[in-house]
């Protein structure tokens, strides 16, 4: 063999040996990328879990009152403004409702209030006894109760004012009130919530005209389409929203997961959560 054809042979083999290495390496890049392509996935399906907890170590608020001196039907000729002057018993309002709840949950600066609620729509809030609201004609449902500063409802048959107003002349009722008939009112939540008030969030409601129970009546509430049932009347916190907009859905149902008949016993509203 001539020195020629032994260079070519030494060539040949170290060109093999590039290309083999270069398909290794371009093999072994795009395992890596597979890897890293699996590991991305994972990380993305990967989501809190939303959960539901009974809330705790709320002052009880068993003897406080709210008092509306009217009869249960209010009639007004007129719409416009009317005038509101409720009564408030062994509560204050505007005081920092104690413990450990009003600092984990969004709380409102201006203390314990009233959630005045006009036909399950959402609430506004008040932090005097005498207001005005402004009354649209027709037929409403109306439910007024003690808030405490973190807006979870004080729950006692005497905290909570149900009345009827019929407003203008003849006017239509178009809900169809049953004032009797087993109500569910939402409460909370309500609006945006940002930074830590994102980590716990207070589901509330008003329940009338029934009881909760593991046999009887029951409040279905779908977050995000999980859902979870309710088998006592008593505030709760989610845990583990996404930020970015939440869709909360309460039903009244019966024992057997069949919607309660009534105007308000199905409602949805939207939150949404901040950075």
């Amino acid at each position: 063999m001539n020195k020629k054809t032994h260079y070519q042979i030494i060539t040949a083999f170290l060109l093999l040996f590039v290309i083999i290495s270069c398909k290794q390496e371009k093999k072994e890049r795009e395992t890596i990328n597979e890897l890293e392509m699996e590991i991305t996935e994972e990380i993305e399906v990967v989501k809190p879990k939303i959960t539901l907890e009974k809330l705790a170590d709320s002052p009880a608020y068993v003897d406080a009152s709210l008092i509306l001196d009217t009869s249960k039907e209010i009639v007004a000729k007129k719409s416009g403004e009317m005038d509101f002057s409720f009564n408030v018993e062994k509560y204050e309002l505007g005081a920092q409702t104690k413990g450990p709840n009003a600092q984990k949950l969004a709380n409102s600066g201006k203390g314990q209030h009233i959630h005045f609620i006009l036909n399950n729509q959402p609430y506004s809030a008040h932090y005097e006894p005498n207001f005005k609201k402004e009354i649209p004609d027709g037929v409403h449902h109306l439910v007024a109760f003690l808030s405490r500063s973190f807006h979870e409802s004080v729950k006692n048959k005497n905290s909570v004012v149900v009345r009827k107003l019929v407003v203008g002349e003849n006017p239509e009722d178009k809900l169809g009130l049953n004032m009797e008939a087993p109500t569910l009112i939402y409460s909370r939540p309500k609006g945006e919530y940002t930074g830590k008030g994102t980590e716990e969030i207070l589901l509330d409601f008003f329940v009338l005209n029934t009881k909760l129970s593991n046999e009887g009546n029951k409040v279905r509430a779908k977050i995000n389409n999980n859902e979870f049932m309710i088998t006592e009347w008593a505030p709760h916190v989610i845990k583990g929203l996404p930020l970015g907009e939440v869709t909360i859905q309460l039903e009244l149902v019966d024992e057997a997961g069949n919607l309660i008949p009534g105007t308000f016993n199905k409602v949805t509203r939207k939150i949404t959560l901040k950075d």
